[in-house]
């Protein structure tokens, strides 16, 4: 079984992870944009029960575009957001990609929100919502 370590950047708070992740994604949305400073955000969820928490985290609320609660946990230290857990995922914990060495997305969503200048791979499909609409990872 693969164990993989997830670490904010100062190391204070850490994540080891049994199995392999439920999904890879990224997530163009304005939101994941504001909270990681990035163009794009990158998330690998696993199943609660495969992780194991050390550290201290500090944690901040907000409303997805679903009208669903989403929970992030950053360090109090050096602020790096390493994971979340949403409403709309129950029993799910989205780790931040850029905490490991070796996921790669598997899936786009919000792609109406991507700036023009990022292109994907032509394989990388979007997730679809209602009405043709793409979905944020966090929404569901």
């Amino acid at each position: 079984m693969t164990t993989r370590r997830a670490a904010c950047s100062c190391g204070q708070l850490h994540l080891t992870i049994e199995g392999e992740p439920s999904r890879i994604s990224m997530c163009h949305c304005l939101e994941c944009q504001r909270r990681t400073g990035a163009v794009i955000s990158n998330q690998a969820r696993f199943r609660r029960e495969q992780i194991t928490f050390a550290g201290k985290a500090t944690t901040w609320m907000r409303t997805a575009e679903s009208g669903k609660p989403a929970t992030f946990h950053f360090c109090p230290t050096c602020g790096s957001t390493v994971y979340w857990e949403g409403e709309s995922f129950p029993g799910y914990v989205a780790v931040a990609i850029g905490n490991f060495a070796d996921p790669a997305p598997t899936i786009a969503v919000w792609e109406e929100s991507r700036h023009f200048w990022i292109s994907l791979p032509p394989d990388t499909p979007p997730k679809r919502g209602e009405a043709g609409m793409t979905i944020c990872v966090a929404d569901y």
